[in-house]
């Protein structure tokens, strides 16, 4: 069979997901480890033994549902291309509302950052592209995505310093303009959990105790004690947690309090500055 003709029947065979065209053409590219041009400019292209091989046991996995990132093992965010794994969070559009968020917020002097619970190290990275004289740190609790964080710094000659540790832990001492954070905050009881990509994610990424509540709280609270006067903290939250995230940064002395929503209309993520004063 041609290229086209596999283009065609990969579109047949997954109609269980709602991107099947995309899906079939992300599978082949990777395949072929050639770029999507390749696909409309080479149509009578044919497979090797092996190149099937393979693409018969990543459409099988498909077929179950395993999203396409993780067969990849790769995933754009921002201006990037990034290494994924099953042991973080596969990197969503709607954070890079934390991006843009960020540029615009930050002085145009170097500033000092923090990317808490970092996973891929996507938010870390993308705003080491955009401020390479920044001094942009991330911290992981989870060891194997410390070291894909690492891979994906190396990789992309974006000098980030990423450090193992459970939020603030390994930062005692130091202060920054910026905090930024995509903690786990899905309510275990959450029936989304059963449903797409979250199947297949780890779920100390996505669940938090207190209706999904308790990291961002641990947040709020301990992050007075790492920001510089007037600085920032950013938080990604569920659709239905602005109200109480904006109401637990005003009781604990931020100011300038707001949040932003997603692409789909949501709320998504709330921006608070840092007034100085420990809360009492």
């Amino acid at each position: 069979m041609t290229l086209a003709q596999w283009r065609h029947r990969l579109r047949e065979q997954l109609t269980n997901s709602d991107t099947a065209a995309l899906d079939a053409d992300l599978l082949l590219c990777h395949v072929l480890a050639k770029p999507r041009h390749f696909l409309l400019s080479w149509p009578e292209y044919q497979l090797t033994a092996a190149q099937l091989s393979e693409l018969t046991a990543l459409v099988t996995r498909r077929k179950l549902g395993e999203p396409i990132a993780h067969l990849t093992k790769e995933r754009g965010f921002w201006t990037l291309l990034l290494e994924v794994s099953a042991d973080t969070l596969i990197p969503r559009p709607d954070t890079e509302l934390m991006i843009e968020a960020a540029l615009e917020l930050l002085p145009n002097s170097p500033a000092k950052l923090v990317d808490l619970g970092t996973g891929t190290g996507a938010i870390a990275l993308a705003l080491k592209s955009e401020r390479p004289h920044d001094c942009v740190m991330a911290v992981e609790f989870n060891a194997n995505a410390v070291a894909l964080a690492k891979r994906n710094s190396a990789r992309l000659g974006l000098d980030i310093e990423v450090h193992h540790g459970s939020w603030f832990e390994p930062l005692a001492g130091m202060t920054f303009d910026m905090i930024l954070s995509n903690p786990p905050y899905i309510d275990v009881t959450d029936p989304h959990l059963e449903q797409g990509d979250l199947r297949f994610e780890p779920a100390s990424a996505l669940v938090a105790p207190q209706a999904g509540l308790a990291d961002l709280v641990h947040l709020i609270r301990q992050a007075p004690h790492y920001l510089t006067a007037q600085g920032w903290l950013l938080l990604e939250h569920g659709w239905q947690q602005g109200a109480q995230v904006r109401d637990y940064c005003t009781q604990h002395g931020y100011q300038s309090v707001q949040t932003r929503c997603d692409y789909g209309g949501n709320e998504r993520i709330t921006l608070a500055q840092w007034s100085g004063r420990l809360h009492v």
